[in-house]
């Protein structure tokens, strides 16, 4: 009872954390539509909420089914290469099954950020018969790639948008800030290696508790990537999964008139941007998303009104439309699909 209690507790938080951004947000942005419509002359209702659903009918949805198509392009290329980080472990784990989890992991991270980790991690352990670390150890390694992934992609913007990127910094990040998430990230990456080195120790020392046995068996399978099968494969999964996030943002930008004629450039700020966004812990970035999304737009003279509209447009269409409807499928399925398999 306790444990149910706690769990509904964590995610009312995070969807508290989530909506308050997004209210303060929307009414920041009512404010702005207020200071436009009266710039403009407008002198009748000017209401950002019938604008923004004036916007999602205006929408250009063929854009959007393809955004959705590339999206399950990306999830099928996330899904190959968790089978190739498994592979290095002599694992073969069935692609339905690799794809069904993460994709039911997605749709759990709507609900609790993160959380969607622990939730693909059971579920191929469960339908694949993998020891529950070994599993856990590929997904932090997948998670892994995609933090060098990311940085990559921030140092190739840094490079090519430098001047967009100091002037954004300077305004609106205080350098004491940068300095408390390096010093994070240091001493987080600190305790990994005190940790995996204490776990070595300690088996080497004949210590066969369990803990040990399964934290020592967890870093083994965090090596094991040095051992991946085919890496130009991996390198080449890698690099469509990110290029498919980047078109996921730059396409869209086909779909909204506002935004229609926005360069490359400007799709791949307004994706790391959006990027970012996601990474901050509420359900599936809302509100974190909005607004990192909107300061994005604003660089390349969109309204604010009309940022926060695009906004909206692809998080509803991708984050909650695409995981929720595909995520939600998986969830159904997968047992109906793992029963059929056994009984084959």
């Amino acid at each position: 009872m306790k444990g149910k209690l706690f769990e509904a507790l964590k995610i009312l938080t995070f969807f508290g954390i989530g909506f308050m951004i997004l209210y303060f947000m929307f009414q920041s942005q009512q404010a702005s539509y207020l200071e436009e419509c009266r710039l403009k002359g407008i002198t009748g209702d000017c209401s950002l909420w019938d604008k923004i659903i004036g916007d999602f009918k205006s929408v250009k949805w063929v854009w959007i089914i393809v955004i959705l198509l590339v999206y399950m392009l990306s999830s099928l290329a996330r899904a190959l290469r968790w089978n190739q980080i498994l592979d290095a472990e002599d694992f073969n784990p069935r692609l339905i099954n690799t794809l069904g989890a993460l994709m039911v992991g997605y749709f759990v991270n709507l609900g609790v950020p993160r959380a969607g980790e622990l939730v693909r991690t059971g579920l191929l352990s469960k339908y694949e018969n993998i020891p529950i670390e070994k599993v856990l150890a590929s997904v932090v390694i997948d998670r892994v790639a995609d933090v060098i992934s990311l940085l990559v992609v921030l140092g190739f913007t840094v490079v090519v948008a430098r001047g967009l990127i100091i002037d954004f910094l300077t305004e609106n990040v205080q350098t004491s800030t940068l300095i408390t998430l390096g010093i994070a990230a240091v001493v987080g990456l600190c305790l990994a290696i005190v940790g995996y080195f204490i776990i070595r120790h300690q088996s080497k020392q004949g210590n066969t508790s369990w803990l040990v046995t399964k934290a020592q068996s967890f870093f083994d399978s965090l090596m094991s990537i040095r051992h991946v099968k085919h890496l130009p494969l991996f390198i080449c999964y890698t690099v469509v999964i990110w290029l498919c996030y980047y078109f996921m943002t730059y396409l869209c930008f086909f779909a909204f008139a506002p935004t229609a004629h926005l360069s490359m450039l400007a799709g791949l700020i307004v994706f790391v941007f959006g990027t970012l966004g996601i990474v901050f812990p509420s359900p599936g970035g809302m509100g974190s998303y909005h607004l990192l999304v909107t300061s994005g737009l604003l660089l390349f003279g969109i309204s604010s009104s009309d940022a926060f509209s695009f906004a909206n447009i692809v998080f509803f269409a991708i984050q909650l439309f695409c995981n929720v409807l595909i995520g939600g499928l998986f969830f159904l399925c997968l047992p109906y699909i793992n029963r059929r398999l056994h009984a084959a």
